[in-house]
């Protein structure tokens, strides 16, 4: 066939032909599926189950958080306070993470180019590895695009690169360890919630195989701590390698904020540290810290990261302005802790339903989805206060709640106002109390 002549449509049709092969006729073809109603009923299900999500449309006000504009859907806006951000300390607003930021925007550009494998690395992304690695004591570093693709990548590789590899993985781990878990193929084996016993009587039963733990060190719904030298007790003595996420621990807790490993004196002993930029460092992107050849093999062999576009330089170098900040300063985390104290002690005060925790997460119990979407529906239209309702599969059924988290920029008067307009939101949709709803839960 001449090199400048395609096969004509009638070529394509008789080669076919004579390989046996059939097709449909264009002009009978068959009738289409209902594809839409697929997603139809999906989402009815959702609904059905009061489980459909309505996210705000919610605009941030550099310089004045917690506050952020609401933009309703008749096209009005209002001013809000934001009762539920991820960004811990604020620092997503700090003008030394902000100024880094911009400076090497304006000197690198806004995009990376590509994935590290192709484009290169980036000197900011290099120093961010190094800072993390520092951080953690460890040797290395490694950033990933999320928390969620860090966890998701990082357990799924390191576990596959181990022969015969068992996971024994928290009961209440988070979605992004689950499917870590679930993809590194391996064996797995939950244990309950924070209970030693339980993960002692599995590692026995594992007998000498290779052994991968796998926890939080907050555990971010209902606020409590895993027992880190316990279990890193048990990983010792029954040969067992740790991997623990602390992206609710980092930058809020430890001498330099490298989270409740650092706090308790025991980060030494954990092999691999995972960690978020997103939250108490105001950014995004996550990361795992661990030995350089552990790092590297993550690095050489994790879909994950081979494949996906790199963090841009600005955000390497806003993050890494965050991580070296708050290495130094004890301030915000002095006072994030005391506002977290003074809202629990105002709202149980006032006898709303608030889980005690140790740590600054807030849970207020609903325990019903529909009435816990009503609670945040009254207080934004209200009060202009903002909390996400949490419900299930987010939490289990019956537990659902409105997850608090105070800031330093939390003051005094508003926590006032908070408590006020959960006590009458509380009135008015006559939700339970606390000595009611948890006298429920514990039967």
């Amino acid at each position: 066939m001449p090199v400048d002549r395609m096969p004509a449509k009638t070529d394509r049709i008789e080669t076919l032909s004579a390989a046996g092969g059939t097709r449909k006729d264009c002009a009978n073809p068959a009738p289409k599926l209902d594809y839409e109603r697929f997603f139809a009923t999906a989402m009815n299900r959702l609904h059905s189950e009061r489980r459909y999500r309505v996210f705000a449309d919610i605009e941030r006000i550099a310089g004045q958080f917690p506050q952020a504009r609401w933009r309703k859907s008749d096209g009005g806006t209002r001013e809000i306070t934001v009762w539920c951000s991820n960004d811990y300390l604020g620092m997503g607003q700090h003008p030394e993470v902000v100024g880094a930021m911009t400076e090497t925007a304006a000197r690198c550009g806004v995009g990376a180019g590509g994935t590290r494998n192709i484009a290169g690395n980036t000197s900011p992304l290099v120093d961010l590895e190094r800072e993390l690695a520092d951080l953690h004591g460890k040797e290395a570093g490694l950033v990933f695009t999320s928390g969620y693709v860090s966890n998701q990548t990082g357990i799924a590789t390191i576990a596959k690169l181990i022969p015969n590899c068992l996971i024994l993985s928290d009961a209440f781990n988070h979605n992004s360890m689950i499917e870590g878990v679930r993809q590194s193929g391996c064996e797995k084996r939950v244990f309950r919630h924070n209970d030693l016993g339980h993960l002692e009587q599995l590692l026995v039963e594992a007998g000498d195989r290779p052994k991968l733990i796998v926890f939080e060190s907050v555990y971010s719904m209902d606020g409590d701590v895993a027992p880190i030298a316990a279990i890193c007790d048990l990983a010792d003595r029954y040969g067992a390698m740790t991997y623990i996420d602390e992206v609710h621990a980092v930058g809020l807790y430890g001498d330099r904020g490298a989270g409740i490993a650092e706090r308790d004196g025991v980060m030494h002993r954990v092999d691999v540290i995972e960690g978020t930029l997103a939250k108490g460092y105001g950014c995004v992107g996550g990361y795992i810290t661990g030995s350089a050849a552990l790092c590297d093999a993550v690095r050489s062999h994790a879909a994950g990261f081979i494949f996906t576009t790199a963090l841009p330089p600005a955000i390497a170098a806003a993050a890494r302005a965050s991580v070296r900040y708050l290495k130094h300063s004890q301030a915000e985390r002095a006072a994030h802790q005391r506002q977290a104290a003074k809202t629990k002690a105002a709202l149980d005060a006032a006898g709303l339903p608030v889980l005690p925790t140790e740590t600054h997460i807030v849970p207020v119990m609903v325990g019903d989805a529909e009435l816990c979407k009503a609670a945040a529906d009254h207080l934004l239209e209200r009060h202009g206060i903002y909390i996400q309702p949490i419900n299930y599969p987010t939490v289990p059924r019956g537990t659902e709640r409105l997850r608090i988290t105070p800031t330093p920029f939390h003051d005094d008067a508003r926590i006032a106002t908070l408590t006020d307009a959960l006590v009458e939101t509380w009135n008015t949709l006559d939700l339970p109390r606390a000595g009611t709803i948890f006298a429920a839960a514990a039967e």
